[in-house]
């Protein structure tokens, strides 16, 4: 018997069950044609478009562009060391699931008959390149081609075919043995030769490397693995790469050994992620203020019900399961939305994205539909609570409507949503935590300064003349201020709304245009792109003559000699740094060298003082000490600080210098750029060359062969491929950041039609009455308008406000860009905020216009 009970409990709970779900399926069909339940559609569905678009455009787009940094190191992960690796490490490797290339860098003389040349051997394997081609020319034309040369073959650089005068088919002396060039390279696949090897370049297959006999005891041999896996793998292997750091190995990646492409990257990221964040935030201020306007529809549907023996749980279970419907619909169409956007834009970068990247995966959709979950509950629940709280004596007195939800309680509500939104989109615990302290903070002074600014600007459409006519625009203005006026609880509340939106969108503009702007000028059109290395000081004038009147820019010459760290603060350097610089490339290399007088351009002091400016001594015997300027990021690396002590060996010689100042250098602007820097009158004594670069624009200019031939001991080295890998790769970016701009404005749209949706019955109501007492259409019509300008410039001019110290906050803390002023947004946003809230206000009341006193009266219960 209790077990019959128990199964027509359940069959009544489960009927119960589809009977609300039916009952608020009907209840949101009918609803669909209010114009505040397509508000909240639309800003529910952008809210899911903008989060699965980021969704998929980062997980696509950013994982085809780090491939593609990438292929500009070689791999996504690079190990170095001065002798093999082992087996072992290599099976831990693969069975993380990287694909290997072994390369061999060494240095060695290279001969053609009777003439000789030192080059750069680089020794590929037949797994090279494990992205992109080298371009080369193997008698068809250059062409690009996914391989290295094959066994008994050999690729050269231009200037290695000049200088000893090789043509295809040629055999050259590599050591012991004789290889055949087959090649001449123009770019090689992963340029990993940098700028570390001055001297031409010759690659060959792995397996001549025996043959030739230059691998012996004590030859200064680098080995390389290059490694590419995805990201996950590379993550699983930290552990075994912190242990082989510690060990001395050199551990690369495309973020540590291309600094200025990293950068550009992790803005881009930053920037997409506050962009969709932003278009969140507007999505769900829209649905607060259409829910504001849907619950105000309800309250007499809901009062019936309660005369008809609802309970307060039946209520909110009925609108919940209506706007979870709702929200379910929306959510489809966002997603929907956001795939098709995705896929719009890959299609837009096929052309500068050749790379072929993983189809969408389901967590962006399930973050969507997450995304729309949470947007209803912070920023619709709190005012859907109102429903269950109405009489039904509101049926008969239509005045019993329950008290508004606390202004607090909606906003504490909704600032923890979006807290934890930022939390999971950001990843940044702290940061999500700061920015919504202070976006608190911030809506609490806004509410104080909006109310003073609203109250000037109705200040001063009061003092304006009267006009002449009925219908004048300053008429209008006045008319226009003093509805504002009568509902300024209201009227501030649409002022703060609007503020946040146009603060949103242009906080979204500036960051967009600064961020190009800042990849602009890090390569711009005179960007050096070639590099003259070895220039001897006697040959110093005549190169700067043979330039002179040919390029476009130039750097300074620069002198340069060679030296190891053997020492700091007295001890081994190994012994002194701390742990988690012990692999760094600076201890286990020489390092260039160089000496000023004044500051190097693109240098900035960070610590400390310039030569000469506290009475630093140059010129001080090899015996005693020197002051010296490091580069800020290697000091932190190496644990070094100012007054340090850092001992060099030059030749034969040591030469101690003592840390007087920090710089920070640039290290985007392809020019020389100095770890150390030595007062002048301290390395003249020692053998020394001179470095310079500059930019060339004509491409078929003759002064490359100029200067091969003029000074033979020079390098050259041409950097515009590089140049146009990080071009081609910052056009891709900016793409992208154009696209998550228009979901940001749309968003900002639909909190404008929201809120002026929301008031629609009250300006209907005004314009009723304006019309009993004998206004006409054209003075009605100028009114609203003028109303809706005057809310439009005020809020502006509040968003710029905001606009500013959010977009000053976000540079300085987040993104890594000087703080600047924009003069044009506080002239640009009150008067677009005018003329789009004017615009937009003023075509929603075109059918109020048109409604009959009477029918636009009957909407005063409805406000």
């Amino acid at each position: 018997m209790a077990s019959g009970d128990s199964r027509r409990d359940t069959s009544r709970a489960s009927g119960n069950g589809l009977h609300w779900l039916g009952l608020a399926a009907r209840g949101l069909k009918r609803d669909l044609r209010a114009a505040d339940v397509r508000a909240l559609f639309v800003a529910l569905a952008l809210a899911v478009a903008a989060s699965t678009m980021i969704g998929f455009f980062l997980d696509r787009l950013e994982r085809g562009l780090t491939r593609q940094a990438g292929q500009m190191l070689g791999g996504d992960l690079v190990l170095e060391q001065g002798e093999p690796f082992s087996s072992e490490l290599k099976s831990t490797l693969r069975e993380a699931g990287m694909t290997l290339s072994d390369q061999v860098d060494l240095v060695s003389m290279i001969s053609r008959g009777e003439r000789f040349q030192p080059a750069s051997l680089k020794v590929v394997d037949s797994a090279y390149p494990l992205y992109g081609a080298s371009r080369v020319d193997v008698g068809n034309g250059v062409e690009p081609l996914p391989r290295g040369p094959a066994p008994g073959e050999a690729w050269v650089d231009p200037r290695l075919e000049s200088l000893i005068d090789l043509q295809l088919g040629d055999a050259v002396r590599v050591g012991r043995t004789t290889l055949t060039v087959s090649g001449i390279i123009e770019r090689e696949a992963d340029q990993s030769g940098g700028f570390s090897s001055f001297n031409p370049r010759l690659m060959m297959h792995v397996d001549d490397l025996d043959a030739t006999g230059l691998v012996q005891p004590g030859s200064r041999v680098e080995y390389e693995i290059l490694a590419a896996g995805p990201p996950e793998a590379v993550a699983s292997l930290d552990a075994r790469l912190d242990a082989l750091k510690r060990d001395g190995v050199e551990v690369r990646d495309v973020r540590v050994d291309r600094p200025g492409l990293g950068r550009a990257l992790e803005r881009a990221e930053k920037y997409l992620a506050l962009a969709g964040l932003a278009a969140v935030l507007l999505a769900g201020v829209a649905v607060a203020m259409a829910t504001r306007r849907y619950v105000d529809r309800h309250l007499d549907t809901a009062a019936l019900l309660r005369c008809f023996g609802a309970s307060q749980r039946q209520l909110t279970r009925l609108f919940a399961l209506q706007l979870g419907w709702l929200a379910l619909a929306a959510s489809v169409c966002g997603a929907l939305l956001g795939l098709a956007g995705q896929a719009g834009l890959l299609a837009l970068l096929t052309a500068f994205l050749p790379l072929e990247l993983p189809p969408p995966g389901p967590l962006p959709l399930a973050l969507g539909v997450l995304t729309a979950l949470a947007v209803l509950v912070g920023f619709a629940g709190p005012t859907l609570l109102r429903l269950k709280r109405v009489s039904a004596l509101k049926v008969l007195r239509r005045e019993l409507d329950p008290l508004p939800a606390s202004a607090w309680l909606v906003v504490a509500m909704a600032s923890l949503v979006f807290g934890g939104l930022m939390w999971l989109y950001s990843g940044d615990l702290w940061l999500s935590v700061a920015l919504l302290v202070g976006g608190l903070v911030m809506l609490v002074i806004l509410g104080g300064v909006g109310a003073l600014l609203l109250s000037a600007v109705l200040r001063l459409a009061a003092l304006l003349p009267q006009g002449g006519h009925a219908a004048s625009p300053t008429r209008a203005l006045r008319l226009g201020a003093r509805q504002l006026g009568r509902r300024r609880q209201a009227s501030l509340g649409q002022l703060l709304a609007f503020a946040v939106t146009f603060a949103a969108m242009a906080m979204i503009a500036l960051v967009r245009g600064d961020l190009l702007t800042a990849w602009q000028d890090q390569l711009p059109d005179d960007t050096p792109n070639y590099f003259a290395i070895n220039i001897q000081p006697q040959e110093r004038d005549a190169f700067v003559e043979t330039l002179a009147g040919t390029v476009d820019e130039r750097s300074a010459l620069y002198p340069m000699v060679r030296g190891r760290i053997t020492a700091l603060n007295g001890q081994p350097p190994l012994e002194a740094v701390p742990e988690t610089g012990r692999g760094d490339n600076a201890l286990r290399r020489e390092l260039n060298l160089t000496w000023r007088d004044a500051l190097p351009e693109g240098n900035r002091l960070v610590a400390g003082e310039w030569f000469g400016a506290s009475g630093d001594r140059a010129g001080a015997p090899s015996d005693e000490t020197v002051p010296i300027s490091l580069e800020d990021e290697l000091a932190g690396r190496l644990g070094l600080a100012l007054g340090d002590t850092v001992r060099f060996t030059i030749g034969a010689a040591t030469l101690t210098g003592r840390i007087t100042s920090l710089r920070e250098l640039d290290w985007d602007s392809f020019r020389p750029n100095f770890y150390v820097i030595f007062p002048p009158g301290v390395l003249e004594r020692f053998g020394h060359t001179y470095i310079t670069a500059f930019h060339l624009g004509d491409a078929e200019s003759p002064l490359p062969g100029q200067i091969v031939e003029k000074f033979p001991a020079v390098s050259l080295l041409n950097v515009e491929a590089i140049l146009g890998q990080v071009r081609e790769l910052l056009t891709q970016v900016t793409r992208s950041v154009e696209l998550v701009l228009g979901f940001v404005l749309l968003a900002g749209i639909s909190v404008l039609y929201a809120a002026l949706i929301a008031s629609r019955p009250l300006r209907a109501h005004e314009s009723g009455l304006l019309r009993v007492f004998g206004a006409g259409d054209r003075l009605i019509s100028r009114v609203q308008g003028a109303e809706f300008a005057i809310l439009g410039f005020a809020s502006g001019l509040m968003g710029a406000l905001l606009a500013e110290l959010a977009a000053a906050g976000i540079y300085a803390g987040w993104l890594d860009l000087a703080p600047r002023l924009h003069p044009s947004l506080w002239l640009g946003l009150p008067l677009g905020g005018a003329l789009l809230v004017g615009l937009i206000g003023h075509g929603l009341s075109r059918s109020l216009r048109r409604q009959t006193p009477m029918a636009s009266l009957g909407l005063l219960g409805e406000t």
